[in-house]
């Protein structure tokens, strides 16, 4: 089993920019991709962003604003979350997996408890 940790979520203003950190713990030599997701309006989770050693994916609505990096040393993902918009306001959940295409619901993909990140007007 892996275990995640997310940190770094907050209330911010618009413009504003935050940094939301998972720290994995247990299995780790199971995981070869980790991401960030967020919750949709129809309740489902949404991915924002991953990384394995070859890839990227950046969710087009905030391309340009966020960005991933992972320490696999520390296996560490990290999310920085510039220009934030109102519309960001959500729970942030970090994820990981074997593969990315396993990263997700349905998956046998491991999830943190999710960070609050709250972004007002």
């Amino acid at each position: 089993q892996v275990q995640l940790v997310e940190s770094g979520g907050g209330s911010v203003q618009a413009g504003g920019s935050l940094r939301l950190s998972c720290a994995a713990s247990g299995s780790t030599y199971l995981v070869g991709c980790m991401g960030w997701f967020r919750q949709t309006p129809d309740n489902k989770r949404e991915r924002v962003a991953s990384i394995d050693h070859q890839y990227t994916y950046v969710h087009m609505s905030v391309k340009g604003r966020f960005s991933i990096s992972r320490d696999t040393s520390k296996n560490t993902v990290d999310l920085q979350m510039n220009s934030l918009r109102p519309e960001d306001s959500n729970i942030y959940f970090c994820a990981a997996a074997r593969t990315c295409p396993e990263l997700g619901p349905g998956h046998n993909a491991f999830w943190g408890r999710g960070t609050q990140v709250t972004v007002s007007s």
